[in-house]
């Protein structure tokens, strides 16, 4: 379908395609949404650049800027860009992006793995705190939030850029070492724990854990000890867990 110069209305049959479009979910997505000028700039920083095909950028009518680095600016009412964003108010602009494909062949070195995360702001605290630490890739779970989504990408800032995601349907088992955050009795101290390479790091669900999923055997669980508290939010376990592995990475690499 042609693009058109502006709209004005939710009758339009490329706003109404776009909504459409949207509407899918997990790895049936094909489009998302880059809203705001911040998650756009890290965007154009990231290394999973290439993987987000831009389509379209929209901006508010009215806008007097003159934006010629895209051929494929359509201007339109704040309104219908609010909505877009699912936000109260209307963002300064919005990048329309195809998803390319996930990643295939083996994992990285270093992979955290959210596998049941459904929050789109606890996957993308994940993410970022994983990408900050020295991760190399996130493997998600069934039930896990779409990191792509419009709102995920916007809630995390962009996280999903920062290292390449993929979905799978079961465990990749493979010869690096499985490790699940678990608080539960048995569970090896993280002080204890063997974080080396490769590493696998698992994160359970926010409010069940690993309560009603069935651990491979391979898979040893780990516990981040605590004082006055049951247990710690999914996105704050998952960064403790990998700033210890990226310390003892660090002095690993700086002993040898």
């Amino acid at each position: 379908m042609r693009l058109p110069d502006r709209i004005t209305s939710r009758s339009n049959p490329w706003f109404k395609e776009l909504k459409g479009l949207l509407l899918a979910n997990g790895t049936k997505r094909t489009h998302t949404l880059l809203v705001g000028s911040k998650v756009i700039s890290a965007w154009t920083r990231s290394p999973e650049q290439a993987r987000f095909h831009p389509e379209a950028y929209l901006v508010q009518d009215g806008d007097l800027q003159t934006w010629s680095q895209s051929d494929a600016v359509i201007r339109m009412k704040p309104d219908l860009l609010a909505d877009l964003a699912e936000a109260g108010s209307p963002p300064d602009s919005i990048l329309v992006c195809r998803v390319g494909p996930e990643p295939a062949g083996p994992l990285a070195r270093r992979v955290i793995v959210p596998w049941e995360i459904q929050d789109p702001g606890n996957l993308g605290a994940i993410l970022r705190a994983a990408a900050a630490f020295g991760f190399q890739e996130a493997l998600l779970g069934p039930g896990a939030a779409d990191p792509f989504s419009p709102k995920a990408l916007r809630g995390s800032m962009g996280a999903a850029f920062l290292m390449p995601v993929r979905r799978v349907a079961d465990w990749p088992l493979d010869l690096g070492h499985w490790v699940a955050l678990d608080g539960g009795p048995g569970a090896t101290p993280l002080d204890r724990a063997d974080l080396s390479e490769p590493l696998r790091l698992l994160v359970g669900n926010e409010g069940h854990g690993w309560a009603h999923v069935e651990l491979p055997g391979a898979v040893r669980r780990v516990a981040i000890p605590t004082q006055g508290v049951e247990s710690l939010n999914a996105a704050v376990a998952a960064g403790i867990a990998c700033f210890e592995a990226e310390r003892r990475w660090k002095t690993s690499t700086s002993s040898t």
